[in-house]
């Protein structure tokens, strides 16, 4: 099945190999129905499914992960993006995507500066006057060397790893495949959208392929702080900065885990979680640009209480309407307006079928359960977990950039509760929401969205002439086409072509031996080994065309 759908054989390798990882975790029977057995098998392995023993034991969530992990680069990032889907995947999923390390064996170096020396032009030791051999970090996609510039100044160098891109795009050749496979032939994964995972997924591997949009993206992020010096993102050198490699300050700062570095250096953590947690809502929730992975290694400590943030190959955008959507959202669970909280999770739904009256029971639950909680006691986590509970239960599935917002809500809290224990998320989010909800119900946003909506409306109007004559022209001329794409009805289609060929080889191989039978009575004619030779041969047709019949039944029932 997926082995049908390769264009060339250029993939062919590479999907050997995933079947592999999948048998020797335990996916067997899903590597069968997928038709990936038959890739393994065509290239002279043997599937030994039961060598699958050890790891089958093991719970679901941790032999896909294990799978992943093995399965590299592409799939460790996968993984990753799953992680942040907190509505389609339950916390014990959760929970194991979020183990997937993004570590590998560091680059030989000679292939580093190989790969320098084309970017640049020079190697590295004409432009860096110290240049580390050891890597200070090594991802699967890049790793960082720590070096120096003519001038004194310390610098983080990022080097993609060499070769990676061609192993990544035959990965996500294979994913796009598969995730059609999965909505065609599994209805019930069909509510977690994989083609739509994986499209979301191919434009943020891409975007961190490229080293050179991280750091268009930590530019973004520095011009919204420039007023605010508590805050450091990393200076890029962009003489040096291209798709392969890019050159940043070097930040030397305390990990935002050890907490006694942070006591012995005298800062305060207190008021390092408030300014954290400030600086993120404000990414979010003012300017709709946000550092979508805020861990702990991405985050540092300085003096003075400064906040540095670091690695911005995974960023967040939300557009103006998906930010008035989300404070529609949460505008109606705090005036208990379930009504509203419903229409917009409906909008998010598009065209799912969702009981909308049993949707508003539960939500009127959700409301009540948090409303009357004093804000410092309101655990924003907790209730970020409730809420993704409630959609998978209705197969409801957030727009991607909501699911980036709730999973850094969740890392932030965290965080921040680590760092204090008193730590307040919903008392710090409060004001940006309260000037956020006055903003958008404000004269001049009134205003603007009215105007916008006034000139679509007469655009529509403006256009109708010209639409209706193309409509009209088209008609006239016989060209007016009504395309329906009925994927499913093809396939019934291809079914019952391959049961009337099965059927015509079933009555062809009948009528060979009834004939056969009738002329080995016939004597006369040439004979072989004293038999009649026209008999002889009607009975090898029909034992042929029952040998095809009952592989091409076996076949199929494998396949199915």
């Amino acid at each position: 099945m997926l082995t049908g759908l390769l264009g060339t054989a250029r993939d062919f390798g590479r999907l050997q190999d995933i079947a592999s990882v999948f048998v020797r975790y335990g996916f067997g029977d899903a590597v069968r129905r997928l038709g990936m057995a038959g890739a393994l098998e065509r290239a002279g392995k043997v599937l030994r499914w039961t060598q699958a023993a050890e790891f089958a034991r093991l719970a679901p969530p941790e032999r896909v992960r294990h799978a992943l992990q093995d399965l590299g680069p592409t799939f460790i990032k996968l993984g990753q993006i799953l992680a942040t889907r907190v509505d389609l995947f339950a916390p014990e999923w959760i929970d194991e995507f979020e183990k997937l390390q993004d570590r590998a064996p560091p680059a030989a170096l000679g292939e580093v500066r190989a790969q320098i020396l084309q970017d640049l032009g020079v190697a590295p030791e004409d432009v860096f006057v110290k240049f580390g051999s050891d890597p200070i970090a090594a991802g699967s996609i890049a790793q960082v060397h720590r070096a120096q510039l003519a001038d004194g100044t310390q610098v983080a160098v990022k080097v993609r790893r060499p070769g990676i891109r061609p192993i990544v795009e035959a990965d996500l050749r294979l994913l796009a495949r598969l995730a059609e496979i999965l909505e065609a032939e599994f209805p019930t994964l069909a509510h977690f959208r994989p083609r739509e995972v994986v499209r979301q997924f191919t434009q943020t591997l891409h975007r961190e392929l490229d080293l050179a949009a991280e750091c268009r993206n930590a530019e973004r992020v520095a011009h919204s702080f420039r007023e605010s010096p508590e805050i450091v993102v990393p200076r890029v050198y962009w003489d040096w900065t291209g798709e392969r490699i890019n050159v940043q300050a070097f930040i030397d700062g305390i990990p935002s885990r050890d907490l006694e570095g942070m006591d012995r250096a005298g800062l305060d953590r207190r008021v390092l979680a408030r300014r954290g947690a400030q600086a993120v809502l404000k990414m979010v929730i003012e300017d709709g640009f946000f550092h979508a992975d805020p861990h702990p290694g991405n985050v540092f400590y300085l003096p003075e209480n400064r906040i540095a943030f670091i690695d911005f190959g995974m960023a967040g955008h939300l557009s103006e309407r998906r930010r008035d959507e989300l404070l529609e959202l949460l505008n109606g669970l705090v005036e208990r307006d379930s009504e509203s909280v419903v229409d917009v999770l409906l909008d998010w739904a598009g065209t799912a079928q969702v009981d909308a009256e049993k949707l508003t029971v539960d939500v009127d639950g959700f409301i009540d359960r948090n409303h009357g909680v004093p804000l410092n006691q309101l655990r924003v986590g907790e209730m970020l977990a409730d809420m993704t509970a409630l959609l998978r239960d209705h197969e409801l599935v957030l727009p991607p950039d909501l699911a980036l917002v709730l999973k850094v809500c969740v890392t932030l809290e965290a965080t921040g509760r680590e760092l204090d224990p008193d730590f307040d998320m919903a008392g710090e989010a409060a004001p940006f929401l309260r000037a956020a909800v006055l903003a958008r119900r404000g004269a001049a946003a009134l205003a603007k969205r009215g105007w916008g909506a006034l000139t679509a409306v007469l655009e529509i109007f403006a256009q109708l002439p010209q639409d209706l004559r193309r409509v009209l022209r088209s008609a006239r001329s016989g060209r007016l086409q009504l395309h329906v794409d009925l994927t499913r009805l093809n396939r019934f289609g291809n079914q019952l072509d391959r049961a009337a060929s099965r059927l015509t080889v079933g009555v062809v191989t009948a009528a060979l031996i009834i004939g056969s039978s009738i002329v080995m009575t016939i004597e006369g004619g040439p004979t072989l080994l004293g038999l009649p030779l026209f008999g002889l041969l009607g009975f090898l047709g029909a034992v042929t065309g029952g040998v095809w019949l009952l592989y091409s039944i076996w076949r199929s029932g494998r396949a199915e």
